[in-house]
């Protein structure tokens, strides 16, 4: 094993050895992936055994991972969605960073630390994670929804507060040397934001299309194109004082008007996955578990400060602004953690000579408290939205104002059928019974698969089939079918099967009619007829026999006024 690791190669080998084994491992307990990997970093580690070595090399993998992490975020954003969110963003995220800011300073006091020391980590403790929160989103479909749309923005609120917190620590002397970000005042970041965003913006305009075009030609090379320009923009970014996250997140915008953005962001996607582990393997190596077991205590309180006040802050502000108390639970939840710039600005206070090293330690710890927990807490968020919901309700506004035009616009109408998931396959059965002049409502979390619903001329509800109250406010009473084309998909690494939760939830609800969903396997089939459902769809084997008819001389159905759907399915809750 020591001759192997010699080697930067042979101990990249080690790693991923380690990562395949203990994911597995991970995998047969049921744990996210992301706990697996951040314990392959503090196993390989110093505090343990000390196998990685090569520390550069793996740094910059990891950064490469953010870049193409971030950049497939930007690629899919909705421009016209972040233009709307952008106060309840601001707002948030500024609320979120002022309260944590100074409540967390009033604890470490109460600690018996000093004002300096309880400043600095009060700080320390306002960042969240982007990175890890939307590699969670990413993975359980939720970034495209409203809640992760709205945590989205805010998490890059706090990334501006990251960079201006860093720029202040690089103006007493020595930060820009330890952060990476470079030294500057304010006015000069702020001057290469705009020319950035500038950047972008021209390159939308006049290049992306006709360039994305000619490389489309060669996919191969549309990837590297697609790679290099997260990689360039991010290290402009990074250069001028913004942060990597930025870069690769304009990256994304600049291609995300193309018609080939699908096409870079699946193919990216298994990449993304692999870079990200060295992400988490290089945060827990950097981990030094011998600072840890002083602060036991403090960093339980300051943990559970993260964990619980963090998250009500975001409820309560959300719920101020006229958002339903689900969508502020669910946004809240992204930021019970810090994040490992938490780690990089106590460090740069110990370089500084304001604080000791065992507050490195505290907030070390802290990290590894937060980080592991709010994964479960994400993971499995709308569990704990439904043991938590009785308790909320004093965080929701009467009429959610903020969400009129998603939720209720149609109470008041009747409906024959109402599909729940309007993807391609939901999309397709609406427009055919629109065809026959049935009454159709499509339910979807997704608000730009509710506004692509609406311009094809069909009623359309933003909701959530996992929300016992938002399914008791549909207009069932006339309908003769509700209609699941869901997807199922891993949430971490358990399934949590929407399906089987609407069904339970339309019969609580009084519904009468009968209930149909998918599937694409025999048993899942049969799991689903006893657990209630009237008739199970199950499209690649009705495909088939379709096909089979056609091929055998059956007559073609006309389609010719019906629209092809092409866009992505992001349908699942």
């Amino acid at each position: 094993m020591d001759l192997i690791a010699q080697s930067t190669f042979g101990e990249v080998s080690i790693l991923l050895v380690m990562a395949a084994v203990i994911g597995f491992f991970g995998l047969l307990l049921r744990q996210p992936l992301i706990v697996s990997f951040i314990a392959v970093g503090l196993i390989a580690g110093p505090s343990v055994l000390d196998v990685v070595q090569s520390s550069e090399q793996i740094h910059l993998l990891s950064e490469l991972g953010i870049a193409v992490l971030l950049f497939l975020v930007g690629i899919k954003l909705d421009v016209k969605l972040i233009r709307s969110l952008g106060a309840v963003s601001l707002l948030t995220g500024l609320g979120q960073v002022a309260f944590t800011s100074v409540f967390g300073y009033l604890i470490c006091l109460l600690l018996g630390l000093g004002h300096v020391t309880s400043l600095y980590i009060a700080v320390a403790l306002t960042f969240s994670s982007t990175i890890i929160i939307v590699k969670l989103l990413s993975d359980k479909r939720e970034i495209d929804s409203l809640h992760g749309q709205i945590a989205l923005g805010f998490l890059i609120v706090q990334d501006l507060v990251v960079v201006l917190a860093m720029i202040v620590l690089s103006a007493i002397g020595i930060g820009s040397e330890a952060s990476g970000h470079g030294g500057g005042s304010v006015l000069a970041v702020l001057s290469s934001g705009i020319a950035l965003v500038a950047l972008v913006v021209l390159f939308v305009r006049y290049v992306a299309n006709p360039l994305t075009e000619q490389l489309a030609r060669a996919p191969e090379l549309l990837v590297i194109f697609a790679i290099a320009q997260a990689a360039i923009f991010a290290a402009i970014s990074d250069f001028t004082g913004l942060g990597k996250e930025v870069g690769g997140l304009l990256a994304g915008i600049s291609l995300a008007s193309t018609p080939y953005r699908e096409t870079i962001a699946a193919r990216l996607a298994p990449l993304r996955d692999f870079l990200l582990l060295f992400f988490f393997i290089a945060l827990g190596s950097t981990l030094d578990l011998s600072l840890l077991g002083a602060h036991v205590l403090g960093a339980i309180l300051l943990s559970l400060f993260v964990l619980i006040g963090n998250p009500l802050i975001v409820l309560a502000i959300m719920g101020a602004m006229g958002y339903r108390k689900r969508t502020g639970f669910l946004a809240g939840l992204t930021v019970a953690q810090i994040s490992e710039f938490s780690l990089i600005f106590v460090a740069m206070g110990v370089s500084l000579g304001h604080v000791q090293e065992d507050a490195l330690g505290l907030v070390t710890l802290v990290g590894l408290v937060t980080i592991a927990m709010s994964t479960y807490m994400i993971t499995y968020s709308h569990k704990l939205y439904a043991a938590c919901e009785p308790l909320i309700g004093i965080f929701e506004r009467k009429g959610t104002p903020r969400e009129p035009s998603e939720t209720g616009t149609h109470s008041q109408h009747s409906y024959a059928i109402i599909i729940f998931g309007l993807g391609r396959f939901g999309t397709a059965i609406g427009l055919r019974l629109k065809k026959h002049g049935i009454a159709v409502l499509g339910v979807d979390f997704n608000p730009y698969a509710v506004r692509r619903w609406r311009d094809l001329g069909m009623d359309a509800e933003f909701g959530d089939a996992t929300d016992p109250e938002f399914i008791a406010e549909l207009p069932m009473q006339r309908a003769g079918w509700v209609v699941s084309t869901i997807p199922i998909h891993p949430r971490g690494l358990s399934y949590e099967d929407s399906r089987r939760t609407l069904l339970q939830l339309v019969r609580a609800a009084g519904f009468q009619g009968r209930i149909a969903t998918t599937s694409h396997a025999t048993q899942d089939t049969q799991d689903l007829l006893q657990a209630g459902a009237d008739t199970v769809f199950e499209p690649f084997q009705d495909a088939a026999d379709r096909a089979v008819d056609l091929l055998r001389g059956g007559e073609k159905e006309s389609r010719t006024d019906i629209p092809v759907i092409e866009t992505e399915d992001k349908s699942a809750p």
